[in-house]
């Protein structure tokens, strides 16, 4: 489902590392970051929301899984 480069990002992100670190440790772009970010969250099926925070229930997913 996920790639390997959404699964490090989700790692990171499941770690509680900003787009700038993620950026920073991976040596790529914050706007890449958010691509990756954002094709996982389609991914999940996890649409924006006033009552969720939709990173944490990703990575909460990926820890699960």
């Amino acid at each position: 489902m996920l790639s390997a480069r959404e699964k490090e990002v989700l790692s990171l992100t499941a770690a509680g590392r900003s787009n700038a670190a993620i950026a920073r440790e991976l040596v790529i772009s914050e706007g890449i970051v958010e691509k990756h970010v954002a094709s996982i969250l389609t991914k999940f099926d996890l649409h924006e929301s006033q009552s969720d925070h939709r990173r944490v229930l990703a990575a909460l997913r990926f820890l699960g899984s």
